[in-house]
């Protein structure tokens, strides 16, 4: 497997990034991405009970299992515009669709940025006329700068893997900063690949990927109503078909994974106002599913997450935090470490906290947090941020 932190071209696939107006900046706003052929898709999206006019259009251009092309804008999310949201987004996509000459719901509409207001649409045919113009198989960083918002650098990824001896690439763009919480994030996610795969495989090694990575990252708790991730395969590589799970399933999961996880990474490294990247990880829960829990809870917590910011080792917040939730946890069974320091052994302080040494290791940018109940096996890591004061700037003053 040949691991690349940048996307790179695809066979059979070509892009465009282009700038239409919708962002008073000036900056790239609307991104394609068009397969020469019709391509198996798969897709995961947000489970807020408010979803935007776009998710519930690609929701159905995935279920229906071929897509051609994805067309995005950014800088409004066409969230909670009624009925003509639901027109904007059918008239992205016709646009799309007339000129690739492929069905309409071959065309997947993705959109991000500020909710209830509508699109304004004169910019938005004009921006999607332009990107037509401008496809390229080399435009792959174009189309990820596109449909970036308070996204501080673009996001993507290459992988190459061979199945049956036949080369086969996988590459990924992906955008998110705020409003990210597990299930997913206010981001987006799309990864091209040239495999030959069937759609019921896709869409799990999709599913499978997306829970233990863009499900394992949280900014600020929030939900957003628009996040997306979608991953078209066309089998422009010309591999043994992968129709059953073995070998060569199992490599392509594992690049999958690799690009979801990148792509999760830099989502939180990039986390509106962030000066810290953080590990929580949980362990020796009675299950998978309550460690995930505790390690959310304790991700999620404005005052844990103050406390890194402010690099103070403040570990009566990290344990209040655990033992809020449903799941069991006892203090006096609980190992606590701040990177590799001991903070708590079975319940009993250490008085390591206490010491420079672990005020020095928060002044770091990668911290870890680990938790250990020692009641069982079931363990999870979520990666999250601290909250800053640039974060409440970013966001007291998005919509003005």
């Amino acid at each position: 497997m040949k691991k690349s932190k940048e996307g790179k071209p695809v066979k059979g696939f070509t892009f465009s990034g282009v700038a239409s107006g919708i962002k008073a900046t000036g900056r790239k706003d609307i991104a394609l991405i068009i397969s020469y052929t019709p391509a198996t898709v798969a897709g995961v999206f947000t489970k807020n009970s408010v979803k935007a006019a776009p998710v519930i259009w690609s929701q159905s251009v995935a279920k229906n299992g071929i897509c051609r092309a994805i067309v995005v804008n950014s800088g409004n999310a066409n969230a909670c515009t009624g009925d003509r949201g639901k027109a904007d987004t059918k008239e992205m996509a016709s646009i799309v669709a007339k000129r690739v000459g492929c069905k309409l719901r071959e065309v997947a509409v993705s959109s991000t940025g500020i909710i209830g207001v509508p699109l304004p649409m004169d910019k938005v045919r004009k921006g999607i006329e332009k990107g037509l113009q401008a496809l390229s198989p080399a435009c792959f960083s174009e189309a990820a700068e596109a449909i970036m918002t308070t996204d501080t650098f673009p996001k993507s990824s290459t992988v190459d893997i061979a199945v049956a001896g036949q080369k086969v690439r996988l590459t990924a763009m992906a955008k998110g900063s705020g409003m990210i919480n597990p299930n997913m994030a206010t981001m987006l996610a799309f990864i091209v690949t040239d495999v030959a795969i069937t759609q019921p495989l896709l869409k799990e090694a999709l599913a499978e990927s997306a829970e233990f990575t863009f499900n394992r990252i949280t900014v600020d708790g929030e939900m957003s109503t628009n996040d997306t991730a979608m991953i078209l395969a066309n089998g422009a590589a010309q591999n043994r078909l992968i129709n059953k799970k073995g070998k060569d399933y199992n490599l392509f999961k594992d690049a999958l994974l690799f690009l979801s996880a990148d792509m999760a990474e830099k989502i939180i490294r990039d986390g509106e106002g962030a000066t810290k990247f953080v590990k929580i990880g949980v362990k020796g829960a009675e299950t998978d599913a309550t460690a995930l829990e505790v390690a959310n809870k304790i991700a999620n917590s404005s005052l844990v997450k103050t406390a890194i910011f402010g690099e103070d080792p403040n570990w009566g917040r990290i344990v209040s935090a655990a033992g809020s939730c449903k799941a069991k946890v006892y203090f006096d069974k609980i190992d606590l470490l701040i990177g590799t320091i001991p903070i708590i052994s079975t319940g009993r302080p250490t008085g390591q906290a206490d010491k420079g040494s672990v005020k020095k290791y928060l002044k770091k940018k990668d911290i870890a947090i680990t938790l250990n109940l020692n009641l069982g096996k079931g363990e999870a890591e979520v990666l999250t941020t601290d909250l800053t004061y640039e974060y409440i700037r970013i966001n007291s003053a998005y919509s003005s």
